[in-house]
């Protein structure tokens, strides 16, 4: 594969599964996008605080530097919510590829409430995300797909699309 990749979307649309199962699929070498956060973000979030630009500033940095780091290719999750996000990603990525794992409101808000206390991202955010979101439709090196699809479904779509992109 030549093509790195991130794996975006709201909170609890499944992007550390895909992006586990897909990275294993391709051989890449896979970031946690959530590992990357600072302390005063994650307690910011786990208080039901939305985070800023300011405050996702830092964090993208230290994502772009993953990105550019070897080995490569890499699957990425982030949530990339805004283009300009995505923008700053690519500029640290040649040909990087996003995934959109695209999920409804009531689906996203039950598969956190399903992670219990032990995660940092509290419930009080899931509104806030759909709010932030500005969906990449249109943008070019983006595959939409269902996040309510069955993994290994998800995990064969991507890499069948990764191929095609791969002749391009």
């Amino acid at each position: 594969m030549k093509h790195s990749v991130v794996v975006m979307g709201v909170s609890g649309c499944g992007k550390s599964s895909l992006g586990g199962s897909l990275a294993e699929a391709i051989g890449a070498r896979f970031v946690e996008g959530d590992a990357h956060h600072s302390e005063s973000n994650l307690h910011k979030m786990r208080s039901g605080i939305a985070l800023t630009d300011a405050d996702r500033e830092g964090w993208l940095a230290a994502l772009a530097v993953e990105l550019a780091k070897p080995p490569l290719p890499v699957v990425l999750t982030c949530s990339s919510l805004k283009r300009r996000y995505r923008d700053r990603l690519r500029a640290a990525s040649a040909n990087l590829r996003f995934v959109f794992m695209d999920i409804d409101r009531d689906e996203a808000l039950q598969r956190v409430a399903s992670r219990g206390a032990a995660h940092f991202f509290s419930t009080d955010l899931v509104d806030n995300q759909f709010a932030t979101l500005e969906r990449p439709d249109g943008e070019p090196g983006v595959l939409r797909v269902d996040a309510t699809a069955p993994l290994p479904a998800l995990t064969a779509e991507v890499v069948t699309w990764l191929a095609c992109e791969d002749k391009a």
